[in-house]
């Protein structure tokens, strides 16, 4: 026996009303009982206490009347129904409206009204303050939360005493949040500001102390547990002065995101977080075309190889929020691959695929079913020691599989290819470096077959996987040491929301044969990025935490570069972005040394291999075109 699905019942008219009474009925009461305290202060005090009798008797027949024009106009307005304690500057004009419009205009004609026809009920002063106290008092009934909310702002052990370092746009849409999510536990007592203008004023009630050296004297003096950083565009220099401050007062920071975190909306006390390393190194905020990037992107069919990886999940997410027609999410790690998938919002038409670039059969097949419109190639190997001893396996991924899928771009009448490169490839020393140069060259030379190609190089990007920033954390976490290759080596570091709105830009710029390398900013000395890790963990370096200098590994430099010399650079239409144009290999003769390098690793001559990439890498202009390439 199967149970039939049950309805609600519809709701009659007559339950509506019923309903919409029980509702606002008391509201409607206690707006009713405002007018006799409004219209009987002004009276009193008209006579000094001592009303006439004949304006007690008016009184009594006039304020009934008075009422109910306020009610009447309130609801007119729709005063009733709201949930008042989220109003805002809308219904704060409702208020005015009904109370000093309508119910002011309309109590003031029914007082001439009853004078044409005999004596005015009561003297014109009075009506007038009576109708101007009513209309304070309905909007204090109304938004009392907000008008009385500082009474419950100090109440010992309710939330966690906050100061706000910055009073500007995002400090006031926090401190408003902070206001009406009282479940978060966080009370704003005092803000933080650098600018003189906005010292000793106040933002919602609540003061701006001083600058940024005041932090250490207001926390001990007013018992802040928490200092918060409200300053998305705010650069390292000063989110690490803040953090020595806090540091030194003994309190935690934490920050609201950056632009580049919250693009196309507001900020909220929701998105406080910890401090990361990104925002004490601090670089200014890429500021993107997105509107060329949509255009490139928007109802296209977009392959991501490597989409498990940290670039390739970016690439996806961003990519997915310009709406293409179709996500391919190619990947060999099947784990990854799944993280990948299940991060993204389901209504993304993505699909994924688990294939290996070095397939070639597999990866033809794959775009001639999916015919992807535009390509990132972002899967490779990347780790300098690891393929130091394993050169067979940087052939393999980096430079075959990015041949097998520039090759099936082509055949399968792709229009965009991008491939993922890295600033070791300018001038390289190891064999990661040298594959990925060549691989610039392989694909370089398919540009004009129909497909526009580009490369786009960029430096290490902060927390992506076996990258150094999670390799210290790991140390930190264990105790350390720290291992530190040398005291003077630097590294170029890029946030991976950063890196991949570059990598979209750069893209959406390409005309074709163009090497794209990011804007990197100013180069991070690594020992001191390891000792501002241990201070962001709590510790003290040397004393908690040991870094201990172990020697540069093989294929490392000490100093990576960010322009080769030998390149042809050209102008960018982006400030971020720089574009070169190496010589344009010859097809044909490259490809012939990829073939002898395949037959070294075949026959596993490995330091030969390694050797070999490099020298290939190094000697460009042996494979510059004389004509038409092959």
């Amino acid at each position: 026996m199967t149970s039939k699905p049950t309805t609600a019942p519809k709701e009659g008219l007559p339950d509506r009303i019923v309903g919409l009474l029980r509702r606002n009925l008391p509201l409607a009461l206690l707006d009713a009982s405002i007018p006799f305290g409004a219209y009987l202060i002004p009276l009193v005090l008209r006579f000094n206490g001592s009303v006439p009798p004949a304006y007690w008797a008016n009184f009594r027949a006039f304020v009934p009347i008075a009422a109910v024009i306020h009610v009447a106009t309130n609801g007119f307005f729709g005063l009733y129904g709201q949930m008042w304690r989220y109003a805002s500057v809308e219904e704060a004009r409702r208020v005015v409206l009904a109370g000093a419009m309508a119910g002011t205009l309309v109590v003031l004609a029914a007082t001439q009204a009853w004078a044409a026809i005999g004596t005015r009920p009561l003297p014109m002063s009075v009506v007038v303050l009576g109708a101007t106290l009513s209309l304070i008092a309905f909007g204090v009934v109304r938004f009392q939360t907000r008008l009385f909310a500082f009474r419950r702002r100090f109440v010992p052990g309710d939330r966690t005493p906050v100061l706000v370092v910055g009073a500007g746009d995002a400090g006031a849409m926090l401190l408003k949040d902070l206001l009406r999510n009282h479940s978060l536990g966080l009370d704003a007592v005092g803000f933080i500001d650098d600018d003189h203008r906005k010292i000793g004023r106040s933002l919602n009630g609540v003061p701006v102390f001083g600058g940024r050296g005041q932090i250490p004297r207001l926390v001990q003096r007013m018992g802040i547990g928490q200092v918060l950083l409200a300053i998305p565009s705010a650069k390292g220099e000063l989110v690490r002065d803040v953090a020595a401050l806090c540091e030194e007062a003994g309190v935690s920071l934490r920050v609201l995101p950056s632009v580049s975190e919250t693009v196309n909306r507001q900020v909220t006390a929701a998105d406080i977080r910890e401090l990361r390393i990104e925002d004490l190194l601090g670089r200014q905020q890429v500021e993107t075309d997105l509107e060329a990037v949509a255009g490139f992107l928007r109802d296209r069919r977009v392959l991501i190889t490597g989409a498990g990886g940290s670039i390739g999940s970016e690439i996806a997410h961003q990519v997915a929020a310009f709406g293409p027609s179709a996500l391919i999410l190619l990947d060999h790690d099947e784990t990854h691959l799944h993280d990948t998938l299940t991060d993204l919002d389901p209504d993304v038409p993505a699909e994924y695929v688990l294939a290996d670039i070095r397939d070639r059969a597999r990866i033809f097949t794959l775009f001639a079913r999916e015919r992807p419109d535009v390509v990132f190639h972002a899967a490779a190997h990347k780790h300098v020691p690891i393929l130091e001893t394993h050169p067979h396996e940087a052939l393999s991924t980096n430079m075959i599989g990015t041949a097998n899928v520039a090759d099936a771009a082509v055949a399968a009448g792709s229009r965009h290819f991008v491939l993922i490169s890295t600033d070791k490839a300018i001038r390289p020393t190891s064999v990661m470096g040298a594959s990925k140069r060549l691989a610039e060259h392989l694909v370089r030379t398919l540009d004009g077959k129909g497909c526009v190609f580009c490369a786009v190089r960029f430096g290490n990007v902060l927390g992506s996987r076996g990258s150094v920033v999670p390799t210290f954390l790991r140390q930190i976490a264990r105790g350390g040491p720290i291992t530190v290759t040398d005291p003077s080596m630097s590294r170029y570091f890029m946030s991976t929301q950063e890196a991949v709105q570059l990598v979209l830009q750069a893209a959406a710029l390409s005309r074709g044969g163009e090497v794209f390398t990011l804007d990197m900013g100013e180069p991070i000395n690594i020992l001191d990025l390891a000792r501002r890790l241990i201070r962001l963990a709590g510790r003290v370096p040397y004393r908690d935490i040991d870094i201990t200098i172990v020697g540069p590994r093989p294929g490392e430099k000490l100093v990576e570069e960010v322009r080769d010399g030998e390149e042809e650079q050209m102008p960018s239409a982006h400030p971020s972005i720089a574009v070169s144009r190496p010589p344009l290999h010859d097809r044909a003769t490259l490809r012939r040394a990829l073939h002898e390098l395949e037959t070294l690793a075949v026959e596993g001559r490995m330091d030969e291999l390694s050797a070999r990439m490099k020298a290939l890498s190094a000697r460009a202009r042996d494979f510059v075109s004389v004509g038409e390439p092959a």
